[in-house]
């Protein structure tokens, strides 16, 4: 994506990783904060100079503080937007138009741009104007309520799942619409919201044939043997749905028996048998540890010892895949973090560099967009500019 230009108006997860990814894939991406920043700064953080939650999220972006609501400030972005491809906000609905920064406002002053909105539920219906968050989507759309032990209370899923799913469709729609663009020389609107990206994500469970009642099981979870088993030391996911998983699962725990038994030859029969046949499998695994365990099975059982995210930093297969990059920040330093989501044969990854720190590139910014010092100077008296 070398040469397109996305101006990222985003806050908090979504729209920012959205943006990020595609900062990964090459494209110059310029985040535009309002005065005070994106909330995300303000997040619980065990770092001093910054939100670990903002690092993580931003990512390659060159960073520009302006206040909108002020017409001078509104005027340096619609100069911003003069020059770029994308633009991504997550804005209420309404809020936009009020701002001067809507869609039709925007496609009428640069017909090629690529204009997406990430919103909580979308851009209609009786509930757009509400606030969506991750959390607040997972226990509207059910996966809390699978999440949770049958019989007992929702669950969330921590770890922003929805909003980084929402971000995919956001890299992979933008994508899609700069495709389109190619073919027609015509930007448009593209649309990506939380609830989408949580009933998306519950594809294979939102089916419900013809005639089928409504309690019906729809959780993907096969049970029994597959799931997390204590070991001698730490635990152990295990996954032997096939039967050649199950039948060296069986041989190398012990249980040969088990093997060929026609009570337990189907994933349906093993779950339905899980109080006689996990209690054996636990016995056997509690003559290892866990990762003793991940040797024994090697490639043969899927399975993983349970780790903590600490220990991907320095895990081989993780640096293999050169997933680590030691990035500079101007008030933290040096720091590690994740990098190239995507890989691609034909083309070199763009390096990837630090988030930014609050209003780091706006003189940058401005100035390559044709303002002089003494313009970006004014702005910064005038208090739109940080």
């Amino acid at each position: 994506m070398s040469g397109v230009r996305v101006l990222d108006l985003s806050a908090y997860i979504a729209g920012p990783y959205g943006c990020t990814l595609l900062a990964d894939m090459g494209a110059d991406v310029i985040k535009v904060e309002p005065p005070g920043g994106d909330n995300l700064r303000k997040y619980p953080s065990t770092l001093e100079a910054e939100s670990r939650a903002f690092l993580g999220v931003n990512r390659s972006k060159r960073g520009i503080a302006l206040d909108l609501k002020q017409p001078e400030g509104l005027a340096a972005l619609l100069t911003l937007v003069d020059g770029a491809d994308v633009l991504v906000h997550n804005f209420r609905p309404g809020v936009p138009e009020r701002l001067g920064i809507g869609y039709q406002q925007l496609r009428a002053r640069r017909p090629g741009l690529v204009y997406c909105a990430v919103t909580g539920y979308g851009d209609g219906g009786p509930m757009k104007d509400n606030a969506g968050y991750d959390q607040v989507l997972q226990t509207f759309t059910g996966i809390c309520a699978l999440q949770g032990a049958a019989g007992g209370p929702p669950e969330i899923v921590y770890g922003s799942v929805v909003d980084y799913y929402a971000a995919a469709l956001l890299a992979g729609g933008v994508s899609a619409a700069l495709v389109e663009r190619g073919r027609s020389g015509q930007g448009q609107y593209v649309g990506v919201s939380l609830l989408r990206s949580a009933l998306a994500m519950q594809s294979a469970r939102f089916v419900w044939a013809e005639g089928e009642p409504r309690a019906i099981g729809r959780d993907m979870r096969s049970g029994g043997i597959t799931g997390i088993h204590p070991a001698g030391e730490g635990y152990l996911y295990l996954s032997a749905n096939t039967p050649h998983f199950w039948r060296t699962l069986c041989e190398r725990t012990g249980l040969t028996e088990l093997a060929d038994d026609p009570r337990y030859d189907s994933v349906r029969k093993r779950a339905e048998q899980a109080e006689v046949l996990v209690p054996l499998l636990r016995g056997a695994l509690a003559l290892k540890s866990a990762r003793e365990w991940e040797r024994v099975f090697g490639a043969d059982v899927p399975c993983a010892a349970a780790r903590t995210v600490e220990d991907m930093f320095d895990h081989p297969q993780v640096l293999a895949e050169n997933m680590v990059a030691t990035l500079q920040h101007p008030a933290l330093g040096t720091y590690r973090g994740f990098a190239e989501a995507v890989r691609f044969g034909n083309a070199s990854p763009a390096a990837p560099f630090g988030a930014p720190a609050y209003g780091q590139h706006s003189d940058e910014v401005l100035a390559a967009h044709g303002y002089t010092p003494e313009e970006i100077a004014r702005l910064r008296g005038l208090g739109v500019l940080a």
